[in-house]
């Protein structure tokens, strides 16, 4: 069988309709290359690269550089802080840089992706319900990256999971739309596409790789362990995130139910720190002392190879999925 060949694919000039989601800390330039090399579209979270203009350009040029010419996106999240990050400054870069593809996440994304547009991007944003999905098309987002409760980090807080949410998606959208949240699998790109979507997103798969910068230990966790290893924490107070069920998420999740209605954020700011997780976990590899992200498709995780080996496997288990279950699901039944 040929490749996959849909909306999303012609509209971004990729060979596979797989995405890499742009993560805070791991998605890096080296990550997203690894996966533009590989036929998906890699995407770099620009967060990463400081705050200074000239480390803000040398973060993207990296970036261009490292993708030898095949297509890349750069993830700009808006979520509410104490110390905004300079978005206008990312902004510009993005635009100034030359880059082709922006993703947006977070809040209302109505003056972002008016303004990418206006220079020639193609706009992908991120919503966890269908009600946002419509707010984003209306303002003329390209592609919907459509999460459903599965994913690592914030999966919204209505609670749907993909087998409803992509459904609703063809049912309701007319913009194209790719499958977020806990996909890890070649088979689920099917049954994503089925469905109506015209690609998938991948996070956690992406995470367990040899590119990625997370330390070993969080690699071989993911390995071991399965889909019931996460938690959801700050769901009192509607900011909920996945993440992996360890030590710190627990000791999160009891004080979130013995303070009940007075439970604020200052009560866990020191376990939810993303400092913690920063060095504790991710640079020194301790996984039990700090918050990190990870999604349901855990359980689907088995190994860690390079980018372009996982790459193949999941589109070679695409093809598989089609040829030896589906085609014989369809033969059985003509006989019937």
């Amino acid at each position: 069988m040929g490749p996959f060949k849909t909306k999303v694919t012609e509209m971004l000039g990729i060979e596979h309709p797989v995405i890499m989601g742009g993560m805070t800390g791991v998605g890096t330039p080296e990550l997203a290359a690894a996966v533009s090399l590989a036929g998906g579209l890699g995407i770099f979270a620009i967060h990463n690269g400081g705050t200074s203009e000239a480390d803000i350009r040398a973060y993207i040029r990296k970036a261009k550089r490292l993708c030898r010419g095949k297509p890349f996106g750069v993830n700009l999240t808006i979520l509410p802080a104490a110390t905004p990050p300079p978005y206008a400054l990312y902004m510009k870069c993005i635009v100034e840089e030359g880059c082709k593809i922006v993703e947006t996440a977070g809040s209302n994304p109505t003056k972002y992706v008016k303004f990418f547009k206006s220079h020639g991007l193609i706009t992908i944003h991120k919503c966890t319900s269908i009600r946002h999905a419509l707010k984003a098309e209306k303002v003329g987002t390209d592609i919907i990256s459509l999460d459903g409760f599965e994913c690592a980090g914030h999966p919204g807080e209505d609670d749907v999971g993909n087998y409803v949410l992509q459904a609703r998606g063809a049912e309701t959208l007319r913009t194209p739309y790719v499958c977020s949240g806990g996909v890890g699998n070649g088979a689920q790109l099917v049954a994503a596409l089925a469905m109506g979507a015209a690609g998938v997103n991948c996070g956690t798969l992406f995470c367990a790789t040899k590119e990625a910068n997370w330390h070993q230990n969080q690699k071989i966790a993911m390995v071991e362990q399965d889909e019931l290893s996460t938690t959801l924490v700050l769901r009192p107070l509607i900011n909920t995130s996945r993440v992996f069920k360890n030590r710190v998420s627990l000791e999160v999740n009891k004080l979130e139910a013995e303070k009940g209605g007075n439970f604020q954020f200052g009560d866990v700011a020191h376990l939810m720190a993303g400092k913690r997780g920063r060095v504790n976990v991710e640079k020194d590899g301790d996984i039990e002392d700090g918050i990190w992200s990870v999604g349901q498709s855990m359980g689907l995780i088995h190994d860690i190879p390079t980018v372009q080996i996982c790459m193949d496997k999941f589109i070679s288990d695409a093809h598989n999925s089609i040829k030896h279950r589906l085609m014989r699901s369809l033969t059985n039944s003509s006989k019937l």
